[in-house]
């Protein structure tokens, strides 16, 4: 007897964190992804807690913490380059400022990716367009391929997920702006970053050095406040423009570090929002990660809540026979962070 098909829309990390475990569990998955390739870079992201237990349990942890950017602890700086404050990363076991499993965004895809694609069919280029469910299953659109018809279907494609429109309505019923924009992309390093997180903060705006695994390389970083969306996400000559007329101005090294800007291919400016759903399924498709339950970045909960969403909900599914009633109970068991405290650093 074949299992059931799933069509996991994303392929960052909750939707390749849940294919690893559908798939062990005897489910036939396919995942699509509207970008070409796996994205690399991005920001850092964390696995604390019970998240690094999931590692473990998937047989990554080695693979994981070989791709860690090793960052040693962090430094906030005044505008003068003065260091105000320090943090080391074994500070509280490794769950403090700095996690002890601490990687790019890209990386950790990379790492589930490569650890999935073989028993896991990737569809890159494509996009969902239009679902029509019945009690059996979800007639699928894309936008390129046929319609194919699925079991279950899951949308992981993250904060401004194209699925969650389709299935629950339009994303402003679901999306709390919380004011303020953040953005990042990778520099030369030619800022002498070895190992150690340098942010220079302000009241309204931070600049930011982060060290990768490649030291001739680091990651820039900057926040800012922003009460409306700036600019149109797609249009990335705007988005540079604003980044540029926000952090005018600004000390320590943030002219330095813009005048690499131009050249940078990898450049991701978003609003720092939070999803608040009343529900994360309906009949046979729901939602995973930041898709049905994004805290902002600034939490630092996302990656953890991803993985530990993804091992919660693949073994609900399976343990109840693949029947998606047991959706909403399984998203539910799970530690979801309080929206109220998990964003101190932004009101």
């Amino acid at each position: 007897m074949t299992g059931p098909t799933v069509l996991i829309a994303g392929a960052s990390i909750a939707g390749p964190a849940l294919a690893h475990w559908l798939a062990r569990y005897g489910a036939q998955v396919t995942v699509v992804e509207r970008a070409p390739a796996l994205r690399p870079g991005g920001q850092a992201v964390d696995a604390r807690g019970v998240a690094r237990e999931v590692i473990r349990r998937m047989g990554l942890d080695e693979a994981v913490r070989a791709a860690r950017t090793e960052t040693a602890g962090a430094r906030i700086v005044d505008e003068d380059g003065t260091v105000v404050q320090s943090f080391s990363a074994e500070d509280d076991g490794g769950d403090g400022f700095i996690a002890d499993i601490e990687i790019l965004r890209g990386d950790l895809s990379r790492v589930l990716h490569d650890a999935t694609h073989a028993r896991v069919e990737y569809v890159f280029g494509d996009r969902i367009t239009a679902l029509e469910q019945d009690g059996d299953g979800v007639d699928v659109t894309f936008e390129h391929r046929a319609v194919d018809r699925f079991d279950l279907v899951i949308g992981a494609d993250g904060l401004h997920s194209s699925l969650r429109a389709l299935a629950f309505g339009p994303h402003e019923e679901h999306i709390r702006r919380l004011g303020h924009t953040v953005a990042f992309f990778t520099v030369p390093n030619e800022f002498g970053l070895d190992r150690w997180l340098i942010d220079c903060i302000t009241p309204d705006r931070t600049a930011g050095l982060r060290p990768i695994r490649d030291a001739t390389l680091g990651m820039a970083l900057f926040s800012f406040a922003s009460p409306e969306p700036g600019t149109d996400r797609r249009d990335l000559a705007a988005q540079k423009g604003l980044l540029r007329e926000r952090m005018e101005g600004m000390g320590w090294l943030t002219p330095r570090i813009l005048e690499h800007l131009d050249a940078a291919d990898d450049f991701y400016l978003d609003e720092v929002a939070q999803v608040v759903m009343d529900r994360w399924s309906t009949g046979r498709v729901a939602l995973l990660g930041d898709a049905a339950f994004c805290s902002s970045p600034m939490s630092g909960q996302g990656t953890s809540l991803a993985l530990l969403g993804a091992y919660v909900l693949a073994g609900e599914l399976a343990a109840a026979d693949w029947d998606p009633a047991v959706i909403e109970r399984a998203i539910n068991g799970i530690d979801l962070p309080d929206y109220e405290e998990a964003i101190p650093d932004v009101r």
